[in-house]
């Protein structure tokens, strides 16, 4: 334990077991030369990291002890170059990838698509939904993946993959497992407990429940307690594995997450006034969500025939929202959606003479039913709304098809990977508010898109660990409902109204990289350039509704992202590894940064400030004992758009302060197949918030994790 008493110099944000397997397996093994790490969703078809032409991560889920054990999804993703998680709210976290959010990311879970017709612009609360205790590993792939995934592939897409039961090991096999995660900044309680068991070679399954209950988070010496940020959640999922022969095996799987009473304290009357921040004047303003996937696939490798492989998904998912308010004169609101969202795919695969082949199509429909209602100060019904915050009685259709290949030229010197998508989506809306005349009317609007992409990866050396890739890759993402028909709050001050005439959004990313896995050095290193053309931007119209900003949406942001990414990780000796990520970001785009119709060129929202991350970790080589120190570290982000300054209740004046905050984690296997951790966070308690959030980070924090296998 007294070895981990070396200083760390630095900080910043990365989570290195994506790239190091050593950062997370014992240091046992005697070679030097490190596993390779395979990751399917850069290409779907599986391929070591060295060998996609794409910056790609592969983290594991956190149900371990070991490292951060991450709180929520968008937590597991924290730290990764080019990438933050603005928290609106605790128990609303939104990821930002090469400067977007919301729905211009894409979350799948299993390859099924989270995001559906409803997303909003902006940080959202979405990626909330998926337990990371019910997930094995997650793969985040940065930049556009419209060709392989479609609209809102824009920032980056992660693929969340869930557990699996366990391997036949010749005779029936059960496995249990118990987790456990405490902490004291929130006096939060998090518990787990799952069951799998292979019955036979052909059957097998996986089960768990997950109970978790956040307290009102206590930030950093200076803020303390912030009120109302606590909430509950409830999750469960099951999922059975039957092998139709030994190599096609059939998939039936269920999850449900339920997270109750996630309040937005920063536009209520708890908000914080930390670094001169304004808050709201609403008495509550709550949030209640629910997901249900139900899902069967059917996966099938080494087929006969012109096809080699084959993935098949019906799906059926139901997401739900329930908002709660009571304004500061104590009349109360309350409105909601719920969105059943039925999917099939078909994927398949093909060896030729031409390359692999990696194609195939698929379809969503989106049904949405929205509601709205207020009350009077007596609690009587006092209105019943045409909508909710989107539309009512309406549907949105998403039908796509693609292809991608992969192509060896000059004797394996070259790989090339072209690939194309088309996509055709349709919006009816039946009810829509007229903002204006406060009348129902309808909105409906169908598009088209064709992308491309072409991917280059050329090996330095013939064992292909050492090399530089490059490419170019379109981006799209269709007007959905929200786009068309929010009547809802937008920023703190704002109101977003429907418009009924907008096309796609365009993006065209650029990106050259190298990457390299040798002996005890893992490094890779990218420099990015997204142009923007046609984004949907927030445009003020002048008019005030209920004392709110009125903001319409039209299609004239152009503009660009434009970062690079470093991470490297080194394994001192057989005890001692260290690792070091760091990111740089810049981004412009046209917008309405005064209340008139004059458009600017203004920085891109809540835009990235320099970040870095730095570690040294030392695990004895029996890996029974390991410990680490980190420090995380942020530059001040002080490159504002209107909207940021605008936007007084998360984003202090001036920008967001710089941090520097540091990590102690330590853990053991006490006895076989129970694993314990310890972890410091934030040790000398600082006052610090991820740049647009409406609350501040935990301030010194003790996390106890437990983890149990029987």
């Amino acid at each position: 334990m007294m070895k981990c008493g070396a200083s760390i110099m630095i900080a910043g944000m990365v989570l290195l077991e994506t790239l190091v397997a050593v950062q997370a397996q014992p240091t046992t093994n005697k070679t030097e030369t490190m596993a390779p790490e395979i990751v399917v969703s850069a290409t779907r078809s599986a391929r070591d990291i060295l060998a996609v032409p794409s910056t790609v991560y592969r983290l594991n889920g956190a149900d371990g002890t070991e490292h951060k054990a991450s709180r929520t999804t968008p937590d597991v993703v924290a730290g990764i170059p080019s990438t933050f998680v603005q928290k609106t709210s605790y128990g609303q976290g939104s990821p930002y990838l090469r400067g977007f959010t919301g729905f211009r990311t894409l979350c799948l879970v299993n390859g099924i698509r989270l995001n559906n017709s409803v997303f909003r612009d902006g940080p959202n609360q979405y990626w909330n939904t998926v337990d990371p205790l019910s997930i094995r590993d997650y793969e985040l792939v940065m930049g556009p993946g419209s060709v392989l995934y479609g609209s809102d592939a824009i920032g980056g897409t992660l693929n969340a993959l869930p557990v699996q039961p366990p391997d036949y090991d010749g005779a029936p096999t059960w496995e249990r497992k118990l987790y456990y995660r405490g902490a004291t900044a929130d006096r939060s309680n998090v518990g787990r407990a799952q069951v799998g068991g292979r019955v036979s070679e052909e059957l097998g399954f996986v089960g768990g429940l997950s109970l978790k209950d956040f307290g009102d988070l206590r930030g950093g010496k200076d803020v303390g307690l912030q009120e109302h940020t606590g909430y509950e959640e409830l999750d469960w999922d099951l999922r059975a594995d039957y092998h139709l022969q030994k190599n096609s095996t059939l998939t039936l799987a269920h999850q449900t997450v339920t997270q109750q009473d996630a309040w937005r304290t920063h536009r209520t009357v708890y908000g914080i006034t930390w670094d001169g921040l304004k808050h709201g004047d609403d008495k509550v303003l709550s949030y209640d969500q629910r997901r249900d996937l139900t899902y069967l696939k059917l996966q099938s490798k080494e087929l006969r025939g012109p096809v080699d492989g084959l993935e098949a998904t019906l799906s059926r998912q139901v997401q739900s929202e329930d908002l709660y308010r009571t304004k500061k004169d104590d009349k109360r609101e309350q409105q909601g959606f719920d969105v059943t969202t039925w999917g099939a795919a078909l994927q398949l695969d093909s060896d030729t003479a031409l390359g692999h082949w990696v194609y195939g199509a698929e379809y969503y429909r989106d049904s949405v039913v929205s509601y709205g209602r207020k009350y009077k100060v007596n609690g009587k019904l006092d209105a019943v709304e045409i909508q909710g915050p989107v539309a009512d009685d309406a549907t949105y259709d998403t039908v796509g098809a693609y292809a991608e290949d992969t192509i060896k030229l000059f004797h394996d010197q070259l790989d090339v990977i072209p690939g194309v998508r088309y996509t055709y989506s349709q919006a009816d809306a039946q009810r829509v508010k007229d903002p204006v005349a406060g009348k129902p009317m309808s909105v409906s609007g169908d598009w088209n898109a064709v992308v491309g992409s072409l991917r280059l990866l050329h090996p330095l050396t013939e064992n292909r660990k050492h090399v530089v890739f490059a490419g170019v890759s379109q981006g799209f993402r269709a007007p959905n409902l929200s786009d068309l028909t929010r009547l809802d709050i937008a920023r703190s001050t704002e109101i977003e109204t429907p418009v009924s005439d907008l096309d796609p959004e365009k993006y065209v990313s650029y990106e050259v990289g190298v990457k390299s896995r040798v002996a005890r050095l893992t490094t890779q290193a990218s420099y990015y350039y997204t142009t923007i053309d046609d984004m949907i931007v927030r445009a003020p119209t002048g008019r005030k509704i209920e004392g709110l900003d009125e903001v319409t949406k039209k299609n004239s942001g152009r503009g660009y992202v434009q970062g690079v990414e470093f991470t490297e990780a080194v394994q001192l000796s057989r005890e001692w590894s260290t690792w070091v990520a760091a990111s740089w970001m810049d981004g412009q785009v046209d917008a309405y940064p005064k209340s008139t119709t004059k458009e600017e060129r203004d920085y891109i929202s809540r835009l990235m400030p320099p970040t870095a991350e730095v570690g040294l970790r030392w695990q004895e080589e029996a890996g029974r004992y390991w410990c680490e120190v980190v420090s995380d570290m942020a530059a001040r982000a002080d490159k504002l758009s209107a909207d940021d300054e605008r936007d007084t209740q998360r984003v202090p004046p001036g920008g967001t302060p710089a941090y520097a905050v540091f990590h102690l984690r330590t853990g053991t296997t006490v006895v076989k197949n129970l694993d314990l951790a310890v972890a410091l966070e934030n040790i000398f308690d600082e006052d610090y918030r991820i740049h647009g959030s409406g609350v501040n980070e935990p301030g010194r924090n003790l996390v106890v994790t437990a983890a149990y296998t029987f």
